[in-house]
């Protein structure tokens, strides 16, 4: 039986968590994405109405994926004003489109979530002939599902979703011993403007650590509110400020387990940092999510953000380390350029055409940027 949710809190956690566990990514976990609804940041008022599209064998739930409608496109990380442009041209309509994604969360990882034992192609056919009929019985154009998994991404062409790639960054532990060995990797030049990047602020009286997410006092939640405030405020109009300070204080009572907190500060005072980066792990991946500082220091944000968290995810053997959108001093310090994919159709057939013919040549131009970034990463030439 399929039945369509519009709020994560009217399906029971457990069983939504039952098919959320396995995957890599923590970023469709029951609680990450209902906080992001009872906090106020995903919600109808700003844009994003919850739609969620459930599959259920008599009271168990067995397959499920969160869905959104969307009046505009902020918050997705997935620029594709270009494809809103173009249908305006047209003369057709582009919102309100359906998006399956974690909202304002740029980690590759998402898929339909389907119960162990169940036929995975057939499962997946079905929940996207529902998504189609929905959207044509309620005149919406387009779905998308963003920051796919690349292995469902392939699974999904065979339902007609046409991929479209994008860059972001990835650091991969290679078996490193530590950050010096890491940092054998590049060329001498770049190695030494890093261990001077990090003995100027030890210098200073700075000193960064990383603390899991229970072990942070709920006043640190408040202030890493009030630094990604601050961040965000200093980019004016193209600032990313999604979420509530209620989302910040939910994730103290709901989320701690899978968060760890990257700290700088100055003489020893841990209770007042001078900076924080919220970081979330799962398994042998780490990613990078929130940043903030009380004062601006050169040299800060590589520390809190690149440097201690790649030695902390060396010394726990992670395999992965996502740092986020955005900012080509990433490459600089070792992250490689990758693909990430969205997944596109277009039920309106004028867009469905600009799809087919554009697509493949905006892919190239996209893979051509990759090759471009990696070919400034720092690292020494055999």
């Amino acid at each position: 039986m399929t039945r369509w949710f519009a709020g994560l809190r009217e399906i029971p956690r457990e069983a939504w968590d039952a098919l959320a566990r396995p995957q890599a990514t923590a970023f469709l976990e029951w609680d990450w994405l209902e906080l992001l609804e009872s906090s106020g940041s995903a919600v109808p008022e700003r844009g994003w109405i919850p739609q969620h599209l459930t599959l259920w064998r008599e009271e168990r739930l067995v397959a499920a994926a969160p869905l959104y409608i969307k009046m505009h496109s902020e918050g997705e990380f997935v620029f594709d004003r270009l494809w809103a442009d173009a249908a305006l041209r047209l003369g057709r309509r582009y919102y309100p489109k359906l998006v399956g994604m974690s909202p304002f969360t740029p980690m590759i990882g998402y898929r339909f979530l389907i119960a162990p034992g169940e036929p995975r192609q057939e499962t997946a056919r079905r929940m996207a002939a529902e998504i189609e009929r929905f959207c044509r019985e309620a005149g919406i154009a387009a779905a998308a599902f963003h920051f796919v998994d690349p292995a469902w991404a392939e699974e999904m062409a065979a339902v007609g979703y046409r991929p479209w790639l994008h860059q972001s960054y990835l650091w991969r532990n290679e078996g490193y011993r530590d950050l010096e060995d890491f940092l054998s990797r590049f060329t001498s030049g770049r190695r030494r403007a890093i261990r001077r990047e990090r003995r100027t602020l030890v210098s200073c009286g700075i000193e960064t650590r990383m603390v899991p997410g229970e072990e942070i006092a709920p006043q640190l939640y408040e202030r890493m509110w009030s630094y990604y405030v601050r961040t965000n405020d200093r980019f004016g109009p193209w600032g990313c400020r999604y979420l509530t300070r209620d989302f910040f204080a939910g994730l103290a009572k709901r989320f701690a387990r899978r968060l760890v907190f990257s700290l700088a500060a100055a003489d020893g005072r841990w209770n007042d940092p001078l900076a924080m980066a919220l970081l979330v792990r799962k398994g042998d991946h780490l990613y990078g999510r929130y940043w903030g500082c009380r004062e601006e220091i050169r040299f800060l944000h590589f520390e809190t953000c690149y440097y201690r968290p790649i030695e902390w995810a060396i010394a726990e053997n992670i395999g992965f380390f996502d740092p986020g959108m955005g900012g080509e001093h990433k490459v600089l310090r070792g992250f490689v350029s990758i693909a990430n994919r969205s997944l596109h159709r277009f039920f309106d057939p004028a867009l469905a055409g600009l799809l087919q013919r554009h697509l493949g040549t905006i892919n190239d131009l996209e893979r051509n940027a990759l090759e471009e970034l990696n070919a400034l990463l720092p690292f020494r030439r055999e």
